[in-house]
């Protein structure tokens, strides 16, 4: 299995070929629809983004409440689908990686080719179990949202497996 670190640079993305196995570590975003929508329209009016989007890695996640002792409540991935709509801006942005479960549409695919980026799958129905390879988290922009703010994870060996390589290929065009 490989071992990635956060950021991620273009020749590690473009090394990854769908259905790999990698562990990751370092520091990646939490963000789910809410989250999205407001970054997009902070693009579309030519504001300031309240994380700096280049090189980095969104989870679509809104992680459970926090237990006493923990880092992290429960953390498992959202259904990435439902942020295709967001993508496109958030990949002109700088973003080269997003994780979450679920399939792309075809323009989100032809967007992580044409901006050398890559989108990885979490395993679904795990999120306790991956809690555990998160030490720290802090909430970073929007916290009136909730659970659904953005979150900085720093994460350690997070296990996930590549859906959409930098080529365009999808583990889900296999079907």
């Amino acid at each position: 299995m490989q071992k990635l670190k956060t950021p991620l640079s273009k020749s590690e993305i473009q090394k990854l070929k769908i259905g790999q196995e990698v562990l990751l570590s370092g520091k990646i975003f939490t963000a789910r629809d809410q989250a999205h929508k407001r970054l997009v329209e902070a693009i579309h009016k030519h504001q300031r983004l309240p994380i700096d989007l280049r090189g980095q890695i969104i989870y679509y996640c809104g992680p459970a409440r926090t237990l006493p002792g923990k880092a992290i409540g429960s953390c498992g991935p959202t259904t990435s689908s439902r942020m295709d709509g967001f993508t496109l801006p958030l990949l002109k942005a700088g973003l080269k990686g997003m994780i979450g479960k679920g399939s792309r549409c075809q323009e989100v695919i032809n967007a992580i080719k044409e901006y050398t980026a890559v989108y990885f799958l979490a395993y679904s129905g795990c999120g306790a179990l991956l809690s555990q390879c998160v030490s720290k988290k802090s909430v970073v922009a929007y916290a009136d949202l909730g659970p659904e703010a953005i979150y900085e994870l720093e994460v350690k060996d997070f296990p996930l497996m590549v859906a959409v390589d930098a080529k365009g290929r999808s583990i889900y065009a296999q079907e």
